[in-house]
């Protein structure tokens, strides 16, 4: 706001004063443009949206490219500003200026807001404008400044006043009793007291039935709402800054409490997330707005491929956020990668939504998902010695694991997959009875490279559909009792075959080993020449545990044996002596 002339100054005293923004534009300017268009006849003001392609040197001296959505004051042979936000150069008051023409309107708030934000322009109008004016003060506005001109700078003030106001909005008003007042603020006012703090607010009250009032609402408070609940607590809350609100007693809620209903999804959510900070990792909350060529950096490595639609804003508030995510393990990539420069080990998780278009639909899909980032050293190093040995694709499936057994999820399965952006032979595919669920593994080293993280250390990743995950999550289950009798410990070892997965022998190693095998544990996997080529030597340990005695050597050696029978029969396996 810039002190330029009289004129300009009362323009913005006004605009101060009654929060009305006006402009001046110099009538001499004006009546000169009529002879080229209506030689003789009046000046005519039109407003019209932009057209395309249309230009304006504003009041900055920047000539600006408009948008469609500008609405712009114009005379039938050019703009001459743009409405709500700032004048133009061609019409401005300058030192020469001896006739001015008084220009107060009101704008659509949405429309100035969007104006605003595509041409990258902030003015004090603009402001004001795109917060909502009321229309009736533009007469106010209009006249103030034409009177405050006469007195300060000794201007005449023409009889003609042009007022063009189609749809005024309707007045509201609203029905008030002291008892709406003592359930909303806990304390009892009579009606004459009610009536003189909204008096001195410029509402218009008057006795309705009973003891009620009935409130009329002054045009400049835009913040009352016309609806009766509403808007009776608006009319409240006005009350209450007049008592003041230290003189409020605390008084206990006396009103009916709403039914309360527990939110599933909600708690089963917050489980899911406190499973994960248990299990050591960090949740970020990142922003849902990314660009297509950020994600496309998941792709880094692999062969091109079609951009897949995006929910994009019409309205963006910077160039980095334009479009709503498609996939939540970029955003905590992007988080990992600014953090690797401060520390080495980072292991972060997030729940969020991604947005994916369904054709034919106004709105997209959302999808609540999970994504896991790991990378770094597994401890850090301490003095009494520590594991500082990088992450690997196993430490983050004990992550998943720990979140299954967490959940009560069973019937869980992992698949080798193949995934773009993740390393060949280190990805698996997460399979809960038979639904997948999402792919984990380690990120291939050009996807590593894209997002600037450290090199020649793995990065491991995860990102899986939250909503069907927690759908198999089991709320009520049984517990077992604490073992009243020891657990008896075996060890052993089994050749396979190379592509049998160790899920498919654990799960013959459960079966056979009857009710009295009560865990077993993978510790040791074994390739060499003794075994021969394209098998491999899988170790077990096993405990076997009765609930209601102890067992003996003999009972857990004949066990054993019956499984290792069981093993040969189904598998193909030998014991490996």
């Amino acid at each position: 706001m810039r002190p330029i002339n009289n004129i300009v100054d009362v323009s913005n005293y006004v605009m101060l004063e009654l929060g009305q923004p006006n402009h001046a534009f110099d009538w001499d300017v004006l009546r000169r443009r009529a002879e080229t268009y209506n030689p003789g006849g009046p000046v005519r003001i039109i407003t019209r949206l932009a057209q395309p392609g249309e230009t304006l040197q504003t009041l900055d001296d920047e000539v600006r490219q408009l948008p469609p959505s500008a609405i712009l004051v114009t005379d039938p042979q050019s703009a001459l500003s743009i409405g709500g936000i700032m004048g133009g150069a061609s019409s401005e008051v300058s030192e020469s200026s001896r006739s001015v023409l008084i220009e107060a309107a009101a704008w659509n708030f949405i429309n100035i807001r969007q104006t605003a934000t595509a041409l990258k322009l902030s003015s004090e109008a603009g402001y004001r404008f795109s917060r909502g004016v009321h229309p009736s003060q533009a007469m106010p506005g209009a006249l103030r400044a034409a009177h405050l001109i006469q007195r300060l700078a000794g201007g005449v003030i023409a009889r003609d006043v042009y007022d063009y106001y189609p749809r005024p909005p309707e007045t509201i008003t609203l029905t008030l009793t002291p008892a709406d007042v003592t359930r909303l603020l806990g304390m009892e006012l009579e009606r004459d007291t009610i009536r003189t703090y909204l008096e001195r607010l410029d509402f218009t009250c008057e006795a309705a039935d009973g003891d009620a009032l009935r409130v009329t609402v002054p045009d400049h408070r835009l913040d009352i709402s016309a609806d009766p609940v509403a808007g009776r607590s608006d009319l409240v809350e006005e009350i209450a800054r007049m008592v003041g609100y230290d003189k409020i007693p605390e008084t206990e809620l006396s009103d009916v409490l709403p039914p309360q209903r527990n939110n599933t999804a909600l708690e089963r959510e917050e489980k899911l997330r406190d499973l994960l900070v248990e299990a050591g990792l960090q949740e970020v909350i990142t922003y849902r707005l990314t660009t297509p060529q950020a994600e496309a950096r998941l792709r880094a490595g692999s062969p091109p491929a079609e951009t897949p639609p995006y929910v994009t804003l019409i309205n963006p508030s910077s160039s980095e956020r334009v479009a709503m995510r498609r996939s939540l393990l970029n955003s905590v990539l992007e988080i990992a990668a600014a953090n690797s420069r401060f520390q080495d080990s980072i292991q972060l998780f997030e729940i969020g939504h991604v947005y994916l278009p369904v054709e034919g639909e106004s709105l997209p899909e959302e999808q609540l998902r999970l994504a896991v980032v790991m990378t770094g050293p597994r401890e850090a190093p301490a003095w009494q010695g520590s594991d500082t040995a990088p992450v690997d694709f196993y430490d983050l499936k004990g992550v998943i694991e720990s979140v299954l057994d967490g959940l009560h999820i069973g019937g869980a399965t992992y698949l080798p997959a193949e995934q773009p952006g993740f390393f060949p032979g280190r990805t698996a595919r997460l399979q809960v009875d038979g639904q997948a669920v999402g792919v984990l593994g380690e990120l291939h080293p050009t996807v590593v490279a894209a997002y600037e993280l450290p090199e020649g250390v793995p990065v491991l990743a995860a990102e899986l559909d939250a909503n069907l995950l927690l759908r198999h999550m089991v709320e009520d289950y049984r517990v077992q009792p604490v073992p009243r009798f020891p657990a008896v410990q075996q060890d052993i070892a089994v050749v396979v075959d190379e592509a049998l997965p160790a899920a498919e022998l654990e799960a013959a190693i459960r079966e056979g080993g009857g009710p009295l095998l009560a865990d077993v544990r993978l510790f040791d996997i074994y390739r060499g020449e003794q075994i021969g080529p394209g098998k491999k030597s899988m170790a077990y340990n096993l405990w076997f545990q009765s609930p209601d005695k102890t067992l003996t050597d003999k009972i857990v050696a004949k066990q054993q044996a019956r499984l290792v029978k069981h093993l040969e029969r189904k598998l193909g396996a030998k014991l490996r002596s």
